[in-house]
Order: C-alpha cells, then structure tokens, then sequence
C-alpha cells in the first residue's frame, strides 16, 4: 500500500474515532445523562469550556450544564453536523461543527450554534480538552 493510500485510510480512522466521541456526547446528551456527557472531556483541571461564561475543569463543566440544563424540558435532543476534522497531530485533533438542539417553547425553544473542539488522545481514548461554543 502506498504511503498516500496509508495516509489517507489512517485519516479516515482518525475523524472516525474523533465522531465517535460527538455520538457518544449526543447518546448521553439525549436519554438526559449529563455525567455521561461530560465523561468525553478529559478529567482535568486545565480543561476549558468557553460559551456564555468559562469553566476550568471537568468539575466546573458538569456543574454548569446541571445549572443550564436542569429539566428535560430545557436539554431537549441535540444533534451535531461536524464540518470538518483536523488532525493536530497523532494524538490531537480540532472539530469544527454545529449544534441543533431542538425543545419546546417551556424548555427555551430551539437553539443551534458552532463550536470548535480540541481533542486529545490519551490511554482512555479521545477525550475533550477544549471546548468553545457559541
């Protein structure tokens, strides 16, 4: 197999494994388990989740989706679309996508935005290390 052929099958993998992490996040996200959905960062303090305020650490995420997304009514079904997938190297990569989270007009109406995600690749697989949503 040609070194380009290698390349581009060892890329397909790697935007493979990173989307699994998305679907993992919209699973959770959708049967109303936010532990399960932050498990997809990293559980360390340096982390970053930037939107409306910033949060350091897996910690202070959790705690500021539990105080955003406190009812069902209010998380309602999220669904992403990935733009594109950038390797970083072989153990990091950066997502750029869109939210839709769709609810009702008691949980907030609907709500879609961008994001941009740093991930890296550690002995628990790929894991959120940055998250900055608008």
């Amino acid at each position: 197999m040609s070194k380009f052929i290698s390349l581009l099958f060892c890329c397909g993998l790697f935007a493979q494994d990173v989307r699994a992490v998305l679907d993992e996040q919209t699973a959770a996200w959708n049967r109303g388990d936010l532990e399960a959905f932050v498990e997809t960062y990293e559980n360390s303090p340096s982390i970053t989740f930037l939107g409306k305020e910033l949060s350091f650490g897996r910690d202070a995420v959790l705690a500021r989706y539990k105080r955003s997304y406190n009812t069902p009514e209010k998380m309602g079904k999220l669904r992403f679309e990935v733009l594109t997938v950038n390797p970083l190297g072989p153990d990091h990569a950066m997502v750029l996508g869109k939210f839709f989270l769709t609810r009702t007009a008691a949980g907030g109406g609907d709500a879609t935005g961008h994001f941009t995600l740093l991930l890296h690749k550690g002995p628990k697989g790929w894991k959120i290390i940055h998250d900055h949503t608008s």
